[in-house]
């Protein structure tokens, strides 16, 4: 989600431009501008519980469109209503994603580009996409399907073992998405501890901007020997299949920058997903009573999906030439942050948009895996997961409760994909 994204370009950039900046003579260093991030320019991943913060609510009424403070002399701003979030993901003519549009400006050399599907425009973006999307179709899709009930029946056998509460986000909500990415980029047994240990240190700017850019350069790494072994004998995942398919058209970074935007897009953001949905279910149990009477989950899911919108801000946009937004000028060259957890409250889309409706009609209208172009390429393997572990969960442990106060529960305070630390359960 990205699954709404595959890369995480405010953790890159902060990471990249505190080791390149911090400490040269005669000026701040960026280790230091970081101290102002946490009120005026991290906001937008704050949050009051599972709800944004109520001034990104209240800016959203006032100004869809406002100014986003940053260093490095950038001209940034911050979309928050849903109309104006739609037209800026939607535009395909007035913004670019090509990360390289805008490194050169704060001293980024070419090696230190993230890349990846969501970093490119096309025809790259198109080539590339090209090759990854028949992976992600319904069809090819429902050969996962027996692989992950199987994985959620064991994850749920294993915390019926466990004595006391147990750790629904260690026991649960990670293993079942981590285990079925591992599954589908053919990621060896033996390091898929590594590989969740790195997918979730990506996201978190809460311990400065070294320790994601220390996870993004393990991850990278790893991948580059993965493809590297796979080169000589390609397995049966995705790595595999693109090396047997397209492996002369792809070089090796290339192709662990679409592996590791899988793997970034599709652990995390399920994780998150899986978590904060089992304590919803677990606080408003009402919505969980269709389900443990055999009912469908797709409504609820898309429901929660909206509601939680565990990504809370798409891909940076970069204006290619002067423009508007909701009336708004914006100047060739500036960065255009759209915030997908406000827009997706915005109550253009019906009233009482900070509840839960499972029957709301405009539910699938929500922007939790983007738009557009960039429309996360994973968004139905994310789905297909919900659907298969929320109904076993609840099945599984009708009677399962917080542990402690859901208000208690260590929320992450600064993270591009909104989460929990811990989620200790009682089950029975």
């Amino acid at each position: 989600m990205q699954m709404a994204s595959a890369v995480t370009f405010r953790a890159r950039l902060l990471g990249w431009a505190a080791r390149r900046f911090a400490g040269k003579s005669g000026s701040m260093s960026f280790a230091g501008t970081l101290s102002m991030l946490s009120d005026s320019s991290l906001f937008p991943l704050f949050r009051n519980g599972l709800d944004p913060v109520a001034e990104i609510g209240a800016l959203r009424e006032q100004s869809p469109v406002s100014r986003l403070p940053v260093p490095l002399g950038i001209r940034a701003w911050l979309v928050t209503g849903y109309e104006p979030v739609r037209a800026v993901l939607g535009s395909t003519d007035g913004f670019s994603n090509d990360f390289g549009r805008f490194a050169a400006r704060i001293g980024l050399e070419a090696g230190q580009q993230p890349g990846g599907l969501g970093m490119a425009d096309p025809p790259m973006h198109t080539r590339l996409r090209r090759m990854i999307m028949p992976e992600f179709t319904m069809h090819r899709l429902a050969r996962l399907q027996p692989r992950i009930e199987a994985i959620v029946a064991d994850r749920l056998d294993a915390m019926s073992r466990t004595a006391g509460p147990v750790d629904l986000w260690q026991e649960f909500a990670l293993p079942v998405p981590a285990l079925t990415i591992c599954e589908l980029l053919g990621v060896p047994y033996a390091d898929r501890e590594l590989v969740q240990r790195v997918s979730t240190a990506r996201f978190d700017l809460g311990d400065g901007a070294y320790a994601p850019l220390d996870a993004i350069n393990e991850s990278r790494a790893y991948l580059r020997d993965l493809v590297a072994d796979q080169r000589r004998k390609p397995g049966d995942g995705l790595i595999g299949s693109l090396i047997r398919d397209h492996g002369d058209e792809l070089d090796d970074q290339e192709l662990a920058g679409l592996a590791d935007g899988v793997l970034t897009g599709g652990l995390e953001t399920s994780a998150s997903m899986l978590a904060l949905g089992a304590l919803v279910l677990m606080t408003q149990p009402e919505l969980a009573e269709p389900l443990r009477a055999g009912g469908p989950a797709d409504a609820l899911v898309e429901e929660l999906l909206r509601y939680l919108t565990v990504v809370q801000v798409a891909f940076p946009r970069f204006a290619v030439r002067d423009l508007e937004v909701a009336g708004v000028p914006i100047r060739a060259g500036d960065v255009v942050m759209c915030s997908l957890s406000a827009a997706d409250r915005d109550e253009v889309l019906g009233p009482g948009m900070d509840q839960i409706d499972a029957g709301r009609r405009t539910s699938r209208s929500h922007l939790a895996f983007g738009h557009g172009l960039h429309r996360c390429v994973g968004a139905e393997l994310a789905r297909m997961e919900l659907r298969i572990a929320y109904p076993a969960l609840v099945r599984r442990f009708p009677a399962m409760r917080p542990a402690i106060d859901p208000a208690s529960l260590p929320m992450r305070r600064a993270s591009i994909v909104f989460g929990l630390e811990s989620l200790p359960v009682t089950l029975d």
